[in-house]
């Protein structure tokens, strides 16, 4: 098996190459057969890098300790569930995803572009297969995941603990799926400036693929955030961790780019940032990939370092060095066909919106690559911290939420003064009825949050008023009820108002984020059985110690200490949390030899978070168990147990050496719970926090119904006699 795998990476390189060559020769040339040659490699690609991959999975199932890296990376006792996602957990795995995936989406943009953009295409091929080709290289040369040993190991190391987390099962190939997909318009836009095609069928063409970059790259980002809320054990959602960051940031700018290339769309303008913005977007998707691996930045999520910093760096430079030469050649052919109007338009608040998304991504690049900038001319590496961030990064995002409340109701090219008081009267009330309903209830304590309640507030009454509109005009049109109009109003405008939704779902949270960043109440305290801790008003009691041992397939697969407290508020019960830590066992047998209890709790620890969420605020809690306390009794075991396995000598049998070891395990856990030590607790009541996830939904489902095909004559033209009927009935209103 491993064989055929080496084989179809070969294979995979060999046609990439192929393409390339066929896709420039034939664009060169007019030759429609070299073009439609180096398609068929494309496609060829997705199919030998679809059977590589497969494979892969194959031997991480079957538990195939023949492969290295199934040995690195997983066990026999790692639940199957999670053996299937552990492929992309290694170096050589992720690699493998990143091409499976690049693969796919080349040859189905190839395939629905096969009749259009004759003279862009070829070139679009021959970037998307030079991507293909740089991975494929690297699986066949420094990474490959079909390296095999003399003699299969009997058991693996096992999946990192920290990866064992439904989110992370999913959160991978989302985060990959979005930074593949956008290579797709960063391959057309480039090809479109090799051939001098400057005008929006390049958009149009990919704008699906854009979308779905978004989607999934947003899909990813939230699921990492809730992935650390849930299994890190500190209480957070968002670190300004580099490797977060480095996800943020092409998501920042390719948003940046679905709003601007509206402006090129509707009137022709900013041609030249539209280019830079997506080309820019494709480089940072290249940088987050090798920022995962790489190792030159600390972070919880860098789950191993990688010898590949020189291909890598050598392909970003030569990204970003092809795209600098091809905008500023083309450049006369990038000339803007209008010029803005007025500062009070549509276009004006597009403009404003795109300056703060590229400001934000300019403060997360800033202070994500600061230790290496300070390193660099200083010769000291340092880092800044979450409130650095959050000094800069909180205004902008106030005044992008409230131009994405403005942008939806402002008018093209000039806004009159008449249309502004009817567009605006009502989001504005119910920003000023949130901001006065909010002040009796301290929200005014802190500002920013205050703002961001009344921003996200002109947002929703913005969304509403236009759905209104929308259903009243349709309803006027068409005669349906009002319930059926909207319905019908969205089928047949679905990227604008599957764009109304993702504002409101960003509104939700933002309203979250703020919340719980403000108004979070935390406290750290160690306590014994039967004290308790205030928190936020409510009463947290540590009634009792937990211990468990959980098995897989025969052998301990963790030892978990764990808690159970009681929740109170006012006297009143309010339910019962069990936080946990969990110890992995190392896959070590010079440690097992020498401890061979203490050797349980040596490896890797993580925390199992309890949670009572809310819509109006979660109670978060962690332990951590003092097993230091233990350590007398670990020792004594040890000793005895080693003492008496070189008496034993020879004579030794496996199965009651288990035993024993089992025995020793569970007198240890019974110790703990009959005499338990003091245990640290970690303990926040965080208001609306469930908001945040609740408005990552909204957003994705506004994503999906921009994204989705209308059907067939649902945009046709309303007639003259049906455009005056609505405009008599709205000027009723």
């Amino acid at each position: 098996m491993a064989t055929v795998g080496r084989a179809a990476l070969v294979l995979a390189l060999a046609v990439a190459v192929y393409g390339i060559f066929a896709s420039l020769y034939g664009a060169r040339k007019r030759r429609r057969d070299w073009v439609d040659s180096g398609r068929n490699a494309a496609y060829a690609l997705a199919g030998l890098s679809t059977l590589a991959f497969v494979l892969l999975e194959i031997a991480f199932l079957r538990s195939d300790f023949t492969f290295k890296t199934v040995v690195e990376h997983s066990s026999t006792t790692t639940p199957t569930f999670y053996k299937a996602s552990a492929s992309w957990s290694s170096q050589e795995g992720s690699l493998l995803l990143w091409l499976f995936l690049l693969s796919l989406w080349t040859a189905g943009v190839l395939y629905a572009t096969r009749h259009r953009m004759r003279d862009v295409a070829p070139y679009a091929t021959a970037i998307l297969l030079g991507l293909g080709a740089f991975f494929s290289a690297l699986l066949v040369f420094s990474a490959s995941p079909f390296v095999t040993l003399p003699v299969a190991a009997s058991e693996g190391a096992g999946l990192n603990p920290l990866l064992r987390h439904p989110s992370m099962m999913i959160h991978p190939p989302m985060l990959y799926a979005g930074y593949t997909l956008f290579a797709v318009p960063f391959a057309f836009a480039a090809a479109a400036l090799i051939a001098r095609r400057v005008d929006a069928e390049w958009i149009t063409s990919t704008r699906r693929f854009s979308l779905a970059a978004w989607f999934f790259l947003g899909i990813g980002i939230l699921l990492g955030a809730r992935w650390s809320y849930a299994e890190l054990g500190w209480g957070g959602y968002w670190a300004w961790d580099p490797v977060e960051n480095a996800s943020l940031l092409p998501w920042l700018t390719g948003t940046a780019f679905l709003h601007s290339v509206m402006i090129q769309e509707k009137r022709g303008m900013l041609k030249v940032w539209n280019v830079s913005l997506v080309l820019a977007t494709g480089v940072l998707c290249v940088l987050g990939t090798f920022l995962v691996r790489s190792g030159i930045l600390d972070s919880i999520h860098a789950f191993g370092a990688s010898t590949l910093g020189i291909p890598f760096v050598t392909l970003i430079g030569v990204m970003i060095a092809g795209s600098i030469a091809l905008v500023v050649s083309r450049r006369d052919v990038l000339r803007s066909e209008h010029r803005l109007d007025s500062i009070f338009s549509r276009e004006a608040v597009f403009i404003g919106n795109n300056l703060v998304l590229v400001g934000v991504a300019f403060v997360v690049f800033w202070g994500t690559f600061f230790p290496l900038i300070s390193e660099a001319l200083t010769g000291t590496k340092s880092a800044v911290g979450p409130p650095w961030f959050d000094r800069y990064t909180v205004p902008l995002v106030l005044i992008l939420v409230l131009l994405s409340g403005i942008g939806p109701v402002i008018a093209w090219r000039r806004q009159t003064r008449a249309t502004a008081r009817r567009s605006f009267q009502w989001p504005v009330l119910a920003a000023v009825v949130t901001t006065l309903v909010l002040l009796p209830f301290g929200v005014g304590d802190s500002i920013p949050a205050l703002l961001m309640f009344a921003f996200a507030a002109l947002v929703t009454g913005t969304v509403a008023q236009e759905f209104v509109r929308g259903t009243r005009a349709r309803k006027a049109m068409s005669g349906e009820r009002a319930p059926v109009a909207a319905v019908s109003l969205v089928r047949r405008n679905r990227r604008r108002y599957g764009g109304y939704v993702v504002h409101l779902g960003m509104a939700l949270m933002f309203v979250g984020i703020a919340a719980s960043s403000a108004f979070e109440h935390a406290r750290d305290a160690r306590l014994t059985p039967g004290q308790s801790v205030e928190v936020g008003g409510y009463t947290v009691r540590y009634v009792k110690p937990t211990a468990r041992i959980d098995s897989e397939a025969g052998r301990v697969e963790r030892i978990v200490f764990g808690a159970q407290v009681a929740v109170s508020r006012d006297g009143k019960s309010l339910g019962t949390l069990r936080p946990e830590r969990g110890f992995y066992p190392p896959n070590a047998p010079v440690l097992f030899a020498q401890h061979p209890i203490a050797s349980f709790f040596e490896g890797e620890a993580t925390s199992e978070v309890a949670m009572d969420a809310g819509w109006r605020r979660d109670l978060w809690t962690a332990v951590a168990p003092d097993v230091g306390a233990l350590d007398g009794r670990i020792t004594a075991l040890d000793e005895g147990f080693v003492r008496g396995l070189k008496q034993a000598g020879d004579s030794v049998d496996p199965q009651q050496v288990g035993a024993l070891i089992g025995g020793a395990l569970r007198s240890i856990l019974k110790s703990y719970t009959d005499d338990p030590p003091p245990a640290t607790f970690r303990v926040i009541a965080s208001p609306m926090v469930t908001w945040i996830w609740v408005g990552g939904i909204v957003v994705f489902l506004g994503a999906l119904i921009a994204m989705w095909p209308a059907p067939r004559g649902a945009t046709r033209r309303a007639d003259a006699r049906l455009l005056a009927r609505v405009a008599q009935d709205l000027g009723r209103a």
